[in-house]
């Protein structure tokens, strides 16, 4: 079985106030987690972390931490907080994929990467596209591009019940997606900070240039 997650944190005390996880200590998040791991990763099974394994620990303790996960077989796409996993000292813990990985899997083609992606790799040909990085929870973010037809889905821990999501969850996940979305035209992803003024003017040239 093929598993994925994001965005781990273990070791950062600040992450359990801006994500709200229902823990006290950062110990009892670290291994609630590992053991959450390990609740549904086999041994033989594979594990792609898509960034942000820990922060705010050492290199080593880190890896103290991977060695009390019982997958083997665990990928890691590099995030915005990861330490240099392919220093001699942690080399065995991962193996490092590049920040974006295109995997195919029984003709289904899947790009991965740390941050979310508006336009990705085979997007008009129904390619799915897994990330992390935003923290998103309760599900809501998958919800909303689901019901727009876009293949994209966050993988991220605090989105997944603290639970990595197998690749069965994510095909039938899809599987409710009536017509996929091809391409998200710019327009209507260019004003993401929901600015009045430019969404007035996006507007207009919409109308202007019939964009459809």
């Amino acid at each position: 079985m093929i598993w994925f997650t994001s965005d781990t944190h273990f070791g950062h005390e600040n992450v359990l106030k801006f994500t709200d996880r229902p823990w006290g200590t950062i110990q009892q998040m670290n291994s609630a987690i590992v053991d959450s791991i390990n609740g549904r990763v086999a041994v033989d099974d594979e594990l792609y972390i898509l960034g942000d394994f820990s922060f705010k620990m050492t290199a080593q303790d880190a890896y103290g931490l991977r060695k009390r996960i019982a997958c083997r077989r665990i990928h890691l796409v590099p995030g915005n907080h990861d330490k240099d996993w392919t220093q001699p000292a942690v080399a065995g813990a991962f193996t490092v994929e590049p920040p974006i990985c295109v995997l195919k899997i029984d003709g289904q083609k899947i790009v991965l990467s740390h941050y979310p992606m508006a336009d990705w790799q085979g997007m008009n040909h129904g390619s799915w596209h897994l990330h992390g990085h935003i923290h998103s929870s309760g599900g809501a973010y998958n919800e909303f591009n689901r019901k727009q037809g876009l293949l994209r889905y966050d993988v991220g821990c605090d989105a997944n019940g603290h639970s990595p999501v197998s690749l069965d969850e994510l095909r039938e996940w899809f599987a409710g997606v009536g017509e996929p979305c091809g391409r998200v035209k710019w327009p209507w992803w260019v004003n993401e900070t929901g600015d009045r003024q430019v969404e007035r003017e996006l507007a207009a040239y919409k109308r202007k240039e019939a964009i459809r």
